[in-house]
């Protein structure tokens, strides 16, 4: 039989290097779509990198994506590449709304027309619950996002429920909720803290500054979710799933944790400033995973206490790493 091939948009990211180590695992051939004219970060993917065959394309060259899925015939493709940063949409909303929102339909219209047969899958987001109208959030919870990042978003999840009901496409959307790890970019709130705890625990800085503490987010484990994405594409038919924990905790929880866990007190050292305040903010997002629990098998395997507890222990040995190595003197 022959080997089965997926395509994943974002490959260098936080979570599409987790899925390309668990489909290399399940035999697959994995080939990572990387933009074309931006300077490549291969880090999350140096351990791998010589079993993925990297192809260059851009989410605003509709071409590219055509010429790839023709070059390498997938069988599945993931998208996982987006504008991604909540806080940096707020300042480009326009190439957020090309590529977060346009790019998505560029892609699934490049199925359409290469080969309709191929399985999709779109990284949907618990931001596009936003300002929440229930909770907990699920399948059918009306949208109400807060940021353009989380209106491109919506944009991208409904155009994939069109193309699904317009052309017959095996086309999913995972709305994850927040998940996180110690591949996580450093610009996202949870690393931030987790670095920040490792920095003044080692001696290198004396303060962390945070934004909003009191936002509450539901908050897992990235390897535990992007299973879950390899899960949906395997049912018989296309279907949208909350992939989430059910547990909220907030910023300030977060923060107390990690500090606790290298013997400090947070509150001795977090200071909180007004421009790390979103202009509208989330306050409060936690999901209801039940569909995805009865008919994916699926459920999160690590708990909020272990996640921050291996960030912080990562974020320690990284800077541990750099400290001993003379180049970082």
């Amino acid at each position: 039989m022959a080997r089965r091939r997926a395509m994943i948009t974002g490959v260098t990211g936080q979570d599409g290097s987790y899925l390309a180590e668990i489909l290399l695992a399940k035999g697959y051939e994995v080939i990572g779509l990387i933009r074309r004219s931006s300077t490549v970060n291969f880090e999350r993917i140096s351990h791998i990198q010589d079993k993925i065959t990297l192809v260059p394309f851009d989410l605003l060259d509709f071409y590219s994506i055509v010429h790839a899925l023709r070059e390498y015939q997938p069988h599945e493709v993931y998208n996982l590449a987006a504008q991604s940063f909540v806080q940096t949409s707020f300042t480009q909303p326009v190439l957020t709304g090309e590529t977060t929102a346009l790019g998505v339909t560029r892609i699934l219209d490049a199925i359409r027309v290469v080969d309709p047969t191929i399985r999709f899958y779109q990284a949907s987001s618990s931001e596009m619950f936003g300002k929440v109208v229930e909770t907990p959030q699920t399948e059918k919870t009306p949208f109400y996002p807060r940021s353009p990042y989380g209106v491109a978003k919506v944009y991208g999840h409904w155009i994939t429920v069109n193309y699904r009901e317009s052309y017959g496409l095996h086309a999913t959307s995972g709305i994850l909720f927040n998940h996180e790890s110690e591949r996580r970019g450093l610009e996202f709130v949870t690393r931030k803290i987790t670095h920040g705890v490792a920095r003044i625990k080692l001696g290198l800085d004396r303060t962390l500054v945070l934004g909003n503490l009191e936002a509450r987010r539901d908050w897992g484990y990235a390897p535990d979710y992007v299973e879950a994405m390899w899960l949906m594409l395997q049912q018989d038919e296309p279907d949208d799933y909350v992939i989430a924990t059910g547990e909220t905790h907030s910023v300030r929880e977060f923060a107390e944790l990690a500090f606790a866990h290298v013997g400090l007190d947070y509150r001795d050292y977090v200071v909180q400033d007004p421009r790390f305040m979103r202009p509208a903010e989330v306050d409060l997002l936690v999901g209801n995973a039940a569909k995805a629990r009865a008919r994916l098998g699926w459920a999160p395997r690590t708990t909020f206490q272990e996640l921050v507890r291996r960030m912080v222990d990562a974020d320690l040995a990284l800077l541990q790493r750099q400290l001993a190595d003379p180049r970082h003197r």
